[in-house]
């Protein structure tokens, strides 16, 4: 009996975007600086999160804003850091906005008595995070939150996923998760006893790309479709 769906994020509630300019994204983070050449610091922080990115697939450990830019030997605590982190925040905010399917799937999943959770492998705050679900007009409909920036893990490592179950307070093997990539996400859940949806529409670049082969229990071409597979399960 399914009891709570925990979603994956980005590409998942959120529609993925893969034309992402990942040097513009921290461009403006550096000219905060006041730098004498900001493409130099740009080179390092990208350098240094590709190399995070990577130790999420290959040993699924986390990394947060800060460790990455400290991996760059750039000083997070350096009082031009928020004004740079306000600018590659920015960058972001066009490509952050909420599927509008999101809210009445996810009011429909409360009529149903589901619990409503969120696990996601990202490198910001959960403050940031929570400040676009409640942007979006969303976040009084999530019950736990889990983002890998706070938690030692990345997906696909399973105590990511028990920490999501337990932020919702349902046992693991009474949860669904939604995602958008097979090895973090489906593979990810499945390994705690989860059933796990497939949302396929990422285009996921290949050097992110995990092989793996695992079967989702369900497979969605939109995200109200969710609530027909756990109307069905609960």
């Amino acid at each position: 009996m399914i009891r709570a769906v925990i979603f994956d994020w980005g590409g998942t509630l959120t529609p993925w975007h893969g034309d992402i300019d990942y040097e513009r994204e921290w461009l403006g983070y550096a000219q905060a600086w006041g730098v004498p050449d900001p493409q130099e610091m740009v080179g390092r922080i990208v350098t240094a999160g590709q190399a995070a990115w990577a130790r999420a697939r290959e040993q699924h450990t986390s990394a947060s804003v800060e460790s990455i830019l400290r991996d760059a030997g750039v000083d997070p605590t350096d009082a031009r850091h928020e004004a740079g982190l306000a600018a590659h925040l920015a960058f972001w905010d066009e490509h952050t906005y909420t599927d509008p399917l999101v809210r009445p799937m996810w009011e429909r999943l409360r009529d149903m008595d589901i619990r409503i959770g969120v696990l996601s492998n990202t490198i910001w705050s959960r403050e940031h995070h929570r400040g676009i679900f409640e942007r979006d007009g969303v976040l009084d409909l999530i019950d736990g939150d889990v983002y890998s920036s706070e938690i030692p893990w990345a997906k696909p490592h399973p105590d990511a996923f028990r920490a999501a179950a337990d932020a919702v307070g349902v046992a693991p093997e009474h949860c669904a998760y939604v995602g958008d990539r097979p090895f973090e996400d489906v593979h990810g859940s499945k390994q705690v006893g989860m059933k796990a949806i497939l949302v396929p529409h990422s285009d996921i670049p290949r050097e992110q790309q995990v092989p793996v082969e695992v079967e989702p229990d369900a497979v969605v071409q939109t995200i109200d479709e969710v609530a027909d597979h756990v109307e069905r399960w609960r």
